[in-house]
């Protein structure tokens, strides 16, 4: 729950670019194309270099089947099939209309917003993945009633910036100069769970870095 409640945080949420990777990445559409192309690895080896997980009893047994399962496929099927799984699992997470929901989530399009929700066809195909923002603020519902909870607080929803497309979204983070790597909300401390913060006061939550260059601006 790192993520949902110490969005941003550096050092715990792993969501969050790395600094070097930011660095190099910039707002520079060829490295962004790249970084996009290759999302999902940064994405598996990012907690690693952030916020490296214990290796625990269930890791290693989490491992062993992994690989024990890819033996058995292999053994069974070839290589033909352990070549598919892989080429559709980095396929699906680059340049893929489903892909697009690792931008729409949190890239800071308009100033302030860092969370934002989809809702249009491609959450049939994704178990509801585009409603974020119930998502964030309701972690512990399942995905199959997210719509419910737009639908009991659409007063709410309905009212903030929402994203469109995700084709459109990738399409504007990777040629548009005013979204890149350094645009994402960063706060400087962990936030404990019985504190309230007022999530507009951006001192007391240590809000540190808003970069997207064209501030207000919709780029969904």
């Amino acid at each position: 729950m790192d993520h949902h409640r110490n969005q941003g945080v550096h050092g715990v949420d792993t969501d969050i670019a790395h600094p070097v990777e930011a660095s190099i990445i910039q707002n520079r559409t060829p490295l962004k194309a790249l970084y996009f192309f290759f999302q999902l690895e940064f994405y598996a080896l990012r907690p690693t270099f952030i916020k490296p997980p214990p290796v625990t009893r269930m890791v290693v047994l989490n491992f062993v089947l992994q690989v024990s399962y890819d033996a058995a496929l292999l053994y069974c099927f070839g290589w033909n099939a352990l070549l598919y799984l892989l080429l559709s699992t980095f396929i699906c997470g680059s340049f893929h209309p489903t892909a697009g929901h690792f931008l729409s989530e949190h890239l800071e399009v308009v100033e302030g917003v860092e969370t934002y929700s989809y809702y249009g066809p491609l959450n049939y195909v994704t178990y509801n993945v585009g409603y974020h923002n119930e998502h964030h603020d309701f972690p512990y519902v399942p995905w199959s009633r997210l719509p419910e909870v737009r639908r009991i607080a659409s007063e709410y929803y309905d009212t903030i910036p929402q994203c469109d497309s995700w084709c459109g979204i990738i399409w504007n983070y990777v040629t548009s100069p005013n979204l890149g790597a350094y645009s994402r909300v960063k706060r400087t401390r962990r936030i404990a769970a019985t504190e309230r913060i007022n999530p507009n006061d951006n001192v007391r939550d240590g809000t540190i870095d808003r970069s997207t260059v064209g501030q207000g601006k919709k780029d969904m």
